[in-house]
């Protein structure tokens, strides 16, 4: 069971390194991670973008761009369908997007002659690693997917198994998180959860344990849902948080991020190739993370 990022990063060096291309590569901050990839077994890379600035950010941070294949691509729309198409062509295996609006490079991921289209929803899984949980768990999907109906969320669970799998994380728990933990007729992600549960009772939902309605109480503290009566082998013990919407995804990843010491990174789940979709404000380490989760992924794949 990997219960840190520390795990990942070892995790990895196990694998053959794997290549990523970066679409519009001329941020600072993606460089960073790119160059410190490479330096820890992690990934490889072709950075795709306008030559000039991103030789001017490589400066800053002190990174030998001699090391790194470099196209050419002053347009960020051309760029990130570069980078998507090395990827579909077997030439790289992983997208990561840089200094180029998410709907630009996604647009580009789901272009139907040169994409990563599957048929599959597209959701974001992250992956934090908390101090006071003393071990992972993913939360899906606080990024794309805003008001996921249910045989939405049973994809958003299916995309986050995977990625789980591939961490290492052999039957993943999944916790069908509402404001409460009952089944309420008013409250629709109650009557989802319950569904779910079923689901996954009669193998709809497979390589996983899923249960819900939880509240966020129950799904991560043993001491809680004992106190609640609630008998579950997901009830405190969840590897997987699945929101009811993208803003109580949205939330719960930024509290998580700012207040509580934790660690993270995320890629988007769903398409053909793992796809790194961090923000401008996600640091360099997250960023760094997230190549980890994506190389973990590819070779799964």
């Amino acid at each position: 069971m990997i219960k840190n990022f520390d795990e990942v990063l070892e995790r990895v060096k196990i694998n053959g390194i794997k290549k990523v291309a970066v679409a519009a590569a001329q941020d600072e901050t993606v460089l960073e991670a790119i160059r410190d990839a490479r330096k820890r077994g992690i990934a490889d890379a072709v950075l795709v973008g306008e030559s000039a600035r991103i030789e001017e950010a490589a400066k800053k941070i002190d990174m030998n761009l001699k090391e790194f294949e470099i196209i050419h691509e002053p347009d960020a729309a051309r760029a990130s369908l570069t980078a998507v198409e090395l990827v579909s062509t077997g030439k790289a295996d992983m997208v990561m997007k840089g200094l180029v609006d998410t709907s630009t490079f996604l647009r580009a991921v789901l272009n139907k002659e040169k994409g990563l289209r599957t048929g599959r929803i597209l959701s974001h899984v992250a992956v934090f690693d908390v101090p006071a949980l003393q071990r992972i768990i993913l939360i899906t999907d606080a990024a794309m997917n805003i008001a996921p109906d249910l045989m939405t969320k049973k994809q958003i669970i299916e995309n986050a198994v995977n990625v789980a799998k591939a961490i290492g994380i052999e039957m993943p728990k999944v916790a069908a998180v509402a404001a409460v933990e009952v089944v309420n007729p008013d409250m629709q992600p109650t009557l989802d959860a319950a569904a779910l549960s079923k689901m996954n009772d009669r193998g709809q939902i497979k390589g996983c344990l899923v249960d819900g309605p939880l509240a966020i109480d129950n799904a991560l503290s043993e001491e809680a849902a004992r106190h609640k009566g609630i008998e579950s082998p997901v009830a405190g013990k969840a590897d997987i948080i699945l929101v009811p919407n993208i803003e109580t995804g949205n939330a719960m990843y930024k509290t998580l991020t700012y207040t509580s010491g934790a660690k993270n990174g995320g890629i988007l789940a769903g398409a053909a190739a793992p796809v790194i979709l961090t923000s401008r404000a996600d640091s360099h380490e997250s960023k760094l993370y997230s190549m980890a989760l994506a190389s973990l992924v590819a070779e799964a794949n």
